[in-house]
């Protein structure tokens, strides 16, 4: 037996996800949860039905291709962050139909955080798994975070994650949605901003970003992407320099980051880092791993893999 099954139900997606540890190799199946146009995303309710739908056909997806169903564990992440207090109704999905699955099989559960699962994924997918073993930095850069992250061995918990910083207003990927749906595009708009963006070729001017102490603020981005198309800026134009402002301001948090706790190794994770112009941006002044863009938005691999990882520990 090598096949460790992984659920995620984030916010945003369903998403479930087998690893297999004798070849190393992920399989996955997810979906976006239905956004009508116009809208900044959904209510929790509306998510919980979503993915009430979602889940079966996800698992009917992924068991359809040719998969053995030799499974050890599964996992599930059942919270957003490993902190207390830490709750979104979306998850109790995931999480329900793992014990279910766990109870009716006889193969153990083991219980995440959608964000350990971030950093998991990302790890595995810029084949840096070692790094599980050692002290790292990982930013965590969604539609509900803007977050550094100090990452180190945990025994209980395969990493512990302390927040070094965070954003204290508006998240970047609020403001990649809210500026996409100033310019017309539909929800989530990150793939869609990110093309526009790349279409422009006028140099955008100065920007300085917003730091406060090694925290951030991100909430001037829609004022000021607003006050330009009221100019009649070009869309293409506006769509660059939100995401330009986005990077300048995670290669400042990262340069504080830096200050304080040395030149670490460092990892971008999250559906924000997934941007081509980011990526390139903060590569050009860091040496970084980041995950490839199945990878960086929410996904249910690394789940999968902290089962395989907390299977692993068990043994020994």
């Amino acid at each position: 037996m090598s096949e460790y099954l992984g659920i995620d139900t984030s916010n945003y997606t369903t998403s479930v996800a087998l690893y297999d540890s004798e070849d190393n190799t992920v399989k996955q199946a997810k979906r976006l949860l239905p956004v009508k146009a116009g809208n900044l995303g959904l209510r929790q309710s509306d998510a919980v039905f979503h993915h009430t739908k979602q889940l079966p056909e996800m698992m009917e997806q992924l068991f359809s291709s040719g998969i053995s169903g030799n499974i050890c564990c599964v996992s599930a992440s059942s919270k957003p962050r490993n902190t207390e207090g830490s709750y979104m109704p979306c998850f109790l999905c995931g999480e329900g139909f793992a014990r279910s699955y766990s109870a009716l099989s006889g193969i153990p559960l083991y219980l995440t955080s959608h964000q350990t699962g971030h950093i998991l994924s990302a790890l595995y997918s810029a084949g840096c798994m070692e790094l599980i073993n050692k002290r790292f930095i990982a930013f965590h850069v969604s539609g509900g975070t803007t977050d550094c992250l100090l990452c180190e061995a945990d025994s209980e918990n395969i990493i512990n994650i302390s927040q070094i910083s965070t954003s204290l207003d508006l998240k970047a990927g609020q403001a990649v949605d809210r500026t996409g749906l100033l310019l017309g595009l539909d929800f989530p708009c990150g793939k869609e901003l990110e093309k526009l963006a790349m279409k422009c070729s006028e140099p955008i001017g100065k920007i300085k970003p917003v730091l406060k102490g090694m925290d951030c603020s991100l909430s001037g981005i829609e004022n000021k992407c607003r006050n330009m198309l009221e100019k009649k800026f070009p869309k293409e134009y506006i769509a660059r320099y939100c995401l330009e402002f986005i990077a300048f301001t995670i290669s400042g948090m990262t340069e504080r980051a830096f200050e304080k706790f040395g030149k670490l190794p460092i990892v971008y994770a999250g559906g924000v880092m997934s941007d081509i112009l980011i990526q390139n941006m903060l590569s050009e002044r860091f040496e970084a791993f980041f995950a490839k863009p199945e990878f960086s938005c929410d996904n249910a691999s690394g789940t999968a893999l902290y089962g395989f990882l907390k299977s692993q520990r068990k043994q020994k």
